[in-house]
């Protein structure tokens, strides 16, 4: 099977490494190589790759962003140097990675794994793979949101309220709307406990917005924000604000 590959470092030298090894194998063509987060988001767009060799310290974006951004489209191979919660999640997600400096062995060793998840048509668990491999009580500081082949990086801070929309999540940041695929569970698990509650079952505020809390209705609550939206808050909702404030 021919596999059409990006190449994703921001290292010169460590992009020829493995364009080098992968002149080995006659049926691996490179059809691209991105010194960052960006160019790669934009080469998987339009270039439909079957495999991406992706760096995971980068600058500007770092790889689990990127596989945030395009890790249901395409398979990937990590390469990384030493990372402890990166390789562990990799191992827990049986998901192929390369330590740096590695031998032309083992590359050939994950390039079958790819042909075979590629094969069998096995996806990578993004959402759980991103998770584990996000250091223990380290909330998000910014939040990726791709647009076709553009990408959007808002940091938390800029971030008012978000919402539910069926399999996406809409992230509210002033005034701009941008839908990020993501559950609600997984956009709540990363942001800080200690600045965005769960006010309601299609609703997650950033408490730095709010101004009151109002009622509304018999046995229901309104959360008021700066900008004057308002959006609705449960029983359960109120009950988490309530500790928070």
């Amino acid at each position: 099977m021919s596999l059409r590959t990006i190449i994703v470092d921001d290292e010169q030298l460590a992009r020829t490494v493995v364009r080098e090894c992968l002149a080995a194998h006659p049926d691996v063509e490179v059809v691209a190589e991105c010194a960052n987060g960006f160019e790669a988001v934009k080469a998987v767009a339009e270039l439909k790759p079957d495999l991406v060799f992706l760096d995971i310290q980068m600058p500007k974006l770092s790889g689990f962003e990127v596989l945030e951004l395009v890790g249901g489209e395409v398979n990937v191979i990590f390469v990384t140097a030493y990372d402890e919660y990166a390789l562990r999640a990799f191992e827990v997600h049986a998901v192929d990675y390369l330590l740096k400096p590695f031998s032309e062995e083992r590359l050939a060793e994950a390039l079958a794994r790819a042909r075979e998840r590629l094969a069998a048509r096995t996806p990578i668990p993004v959402g759980a793979l991103v998770a584990a491999a996000r250091p223990e009580g380290r909330p998000l500081h910014r939040v990726v949101v791709r647009d076709g082949s553009r990408v959007h990086v808002v940091p938390v801070d800029r971030l008012d309220y978000v919402e539910a929309q069926d399999d996406y999540v809409c992230l509210h940041t002033e005034g701009k709307r941008l839908l990020k695929e993501q559950t609600m569970a997984e956009a709540e698990a990363a942001l800080d406990p200690a600045r965005f509650v769960r006010i309601h079952r299609s609703y997650i505020l950033n408490i730095d917005r709010l101004v009151r809390v109002e009622p509304f209705g018999k046995d229901s609550r309104v959360a008021i924000l700066r900008d004057g939206t308002r959006l609705p808050v449960s029983k359960t909702g109120y009950a988490r604000l309530n500790e928070l404030l």
